[in-house]
């Protein structure tokens, strides 16, 4: 097949896709309907908080785009003054003077065209500063039910493309929106004093252009919803594959995520081309009716200057009522441009608005506890479900338990069996749906989240590190933290031992996510940082899988002499990892089937006595 037929095929099917597609969008249109009748009260009111220090400049915008109108509105009126008592009866001290008034009314309109830009610049850039700070301080707060509500991803879109809209709209509404009407007010009212008769054109073609822009308005609004929306997904698509790039490579799995980013890619150019499409009829619209305007005030203005004699329309009137004619009907272009704007920017308002809306899951209570006594943990007829649907199952089902402070425990399960979801509950990245969970006696919603997290420390499932040094990353422990402190804790997780071989030792930087050390070497810095808060409790969520078992033994070596009062939680795959606990907990599909120590386990847990033996089995035990 050669090139050219290869690129026919390539077109037709593209085009078969898009009939396809846009099958899909007229059902989408149809389920959207309530969705477009939503009540937009108070979004407007909520995002104008952001504007703050900015008010002075965005009161003045619109003073200045004021200025600027009324000089250009004046320019025609004073060029026909000039031709019809200066040029025409050839009067030079009139065309000097009037020229001179000409020159300093341009440089007027200049001037404040100049500063309307310049103050408008400061105040829409400055309202999408205080509005990403608004919105990213509020996503600071969410609990982890808030985050998994909305997706990372379109956490990222509102914070980027959706405050780009907005910044653009109001850029516009301060000045597009003041001048626009302004413009097309005041062009009325000085046409019709040249000649009512003939201003009459401009009513005629009004109804044509308000028509056409209430239809481009009605065809485009749908199709910049639904594309913010799938901007949500490729963002997701695209996060999820840069992140797990080394899998994707390593399964040759390219060309799936490649079609997967060109199938969320393509309903994207198909809903862009379409509303590029739509919108580009606004311009010959404008033309048509710009350039029928002019050719009906040419026809009408020369037959009334040749009827009356000049009498009742001037030659100079006649110019000016071109200008005007050009300056009405570029109102109303600007006008359709406006209208299109702020349809993309409702959208991304609407967005922005409900990242501002969402309030916390997780609530501080009015008189927090500020002490926690001990490390002690009580579960009481805890249940919990990640939904709030009642028919979903719980992820926690009843769970009552009680960890002494101090104690080491384990937790073993099968995959999906909760282990994670019941450690969230402790330090409230989570509540608890029904049941009490207790530190130190207390329920941890009774006490400060600021005082709870800081004698919690949690070493996540998935390890995370930031782009700076180790010292950074470790300090995120303790800011104020000395250096022998930092080296304290990554001799006590077994980092110090690798960080010494580093040319740079603790200064040595971190890439974004930690891409330039090892899983296991991530571990153990996530292991550092936590030791270093001095918790009252430490929970270890499968933190120590990449690590080899004699590195593991070390690490639990020193936590067991070192850190002898922090109560340590350890969730593992491995039972020799928790063998030594001082008691292990069993769970088994979001319940505790059973607690005890290893011996204890061994005897009457079925599912520990299987774990172990096809452990050691596989050679885990002699590891």
């Amino acid at each position: 097949m050669d090139e050219k037929t290869k690129r026919k095929e390539q077109n037709k099917k593209l085009r078969l896709e898009e009939k396809d597609y846009d099958k899909l969008n007229k059902k989408l249109d149809k389920e959207n309907k309530s969705e477009n009748s939503k009540n937009n009260k108070g979004v407007i009111k909520k995002l104008s908080r952001s504007i703050r220090e900015y008010k002075k400049y965005s009161v003045l915008s619109p003073i200045l785009v004021s200025g600027e109108v009324v000089m250009e509105v004046l320019i025609p009126t004073l060029m026909a003054k000039l031709i019809d008592y200066g040029i025409t009866p050839g009067n030079m001290n009139y065309v000097l003077k009037m020229g001179l008034i000409l020159l300093a009314a341009s440089f007027a309109s200049l001037f404040f065209g100049v500063e309307a830009g310049r103050v408008s610049s400061i105040a829409s850039a400055g309202f999408a500063k205080n509005l990403r700070h608004d919105m990213y301080y509020n996503v600071q707060n969410f609990a982890f039910s808030n985050i998994d509500k909305f997706s990372t991803a379109s956490i990222v879109t509102r914070l980027t493309t959706d405050v780009t809209n907005i910044q653009n709209a109001y850029m516009m509404i301060i000045r597009m929106a003041v001048r626009t009407p302004l413009m097309f007010v005041f062009s009325i009212i000085f046409a019709i004093r040249i000649n009512m008769r003939l201003s009459l054109i401009f009513l005629a073609i009004l109804p044509f252009i308000i028509a056409a822009a209430a239809l481009l308005f009605s065809k485009v609004n749908p199709l910049f919803r639904r594309i913010f929306k799938t901007y949500d997904k490729l963002n997701s698509v695209v996060e999820e594959n840069v992140r797990g790039i080394r899998v994707v490579k390593s399964y040759t799995r390219e060309d799936h995520e490649i079609s997967k980013f060109k199938s969320i890619s393509q309903k994207i150019y198909f809903d862009f081309k379409r509303a590029e499409q739509t919108m580009a009829f606004a311009m010959p619209i404008m033309q048509i009716a710009s350039y029928a305007g002019i050719i009906l005030i040419s026809w009408f203005g020369a037959e009334i200057i040749v009827n009356t004699a000049s009498t009742d329309l001037t030659t100079g009137g006649l110019m000016s009522m071109f200008t005007y004619c050009t300056q009405i009907l570029m109102s109303l272009m600007f006008l359709a441009v406006l209208f299109v704007q702020i349809v993309m920017s409702r959208t991304s308002a609407q967005r922005c608005v409900e990242i501002l809306d969402e309030k916390t899951d997780i609530k501080e209570p009015e008189t927090p506890i500020l002490t926690v006594k001990d490390g002690s943990i009580d579960f009481e007829d805890v249940c919990f479900s990640y939904s709030k649907n009642s028919e979903r199952k719980n992820a926690l089902d009843h769970v009552s338990v009680h960890i002494g402070s101090g104690e080491t425990v384990g937790i073993i399960g099968a995959t999906g069996s909760s282990k994670s979801t019941f450690v969230q509950l402790i330090p409230r990245l989570y509540d608890a749906s029904s049941g009490n969970v207790k530190v130190g006696g207390v329920n941890v919603k009774d006490y400060s989240l600021e005082v709870l997290r800081d004698n919690v420390s949690v070493v996540l499932q998935k390890n995370v590190l930031f782009s700076g040094t180790i010292s950074d990353n470790i300090r995120w422990g303790d800011e104020n933290a000395a250096d022998e402190e930092v080296k304290k804790v990554c001799e006590l997780a077994q980092a110090d031992e690798f960080i010494e071989k580093f040319p740079d030792k603790y200064n040595t930087y971190i890439d974004q996510g930690g891409a330039n050390v090892s899983g296991g070497q991530k571990q153990r810095l996530c292991i550092a940082r936590a030791l270093l808060k001095k918790p009252k409790i430490l929970i270890m969520d499968d933190s120590t899988s990449a690590v080899d078992t004699a590195t593991d033994a070390k690490i639990r070596e020193a936590m067991r002499t070192e850190i002898p009062d922090t109560t340590k939680i350890i969730i593992a795959q491995r039972i020799n990892s928790v063998q030594d606990a001082d008691k292990i907990i069993v769970l088994d599909d979001g319940k505790i089937s059973d607690v005890g120590t290893h011996e204890e386990l061994l005897k009457r847990s079925a599912i520990y006595s299987e774990v172990y033996h096809s452990q050691l089995k596989g050679g885990d035990e002699n590891a």
